[in-house]
């Protein structure tokens, strides 16, 4: 059980990573969520669900909705295939 805490913590520190380093808003959301998700996997190995089902929801559902939400109000919602299509209709 121990070596599953330990590489469940170290997705976590990944994804915490990737969140700051990256320069795309959208993977930052879906490195955001991925965190919470394994933080409520970890809450559930430590025996607490109803803990684990509260940050699964708001954390990983609730949380994720508004950021992504809030990327598309300022914008700033675009993926790499996005921006080249738009740059082409543009000219």
């Amino acid at each position: 059980m121990i070596w599953l805490v330990s590489v469940i913590v170290v997705l976590m520190l990944g994804a915490a990573l990737a969140v700051l380093l990256l320069r795309n808003p959208v993977g930052a959301v879906a490195a955001a969520s991925v965190v919470s998700l394994a933080l409520s996997v970890l809450f559930v190995l430590l025996r607490a669900p109803d803990v684990a089902m509260t940050e699964a929801a708001v954390g990983g559902g609730l949380g994720s909705l508004i950021l992504a939400l809030s990327l598309r109000r300022l914008g700033l919602w675009r993926v790499e295939g996005d921006r080249a299509e738009q740059e082409r209709d543009d000219a």
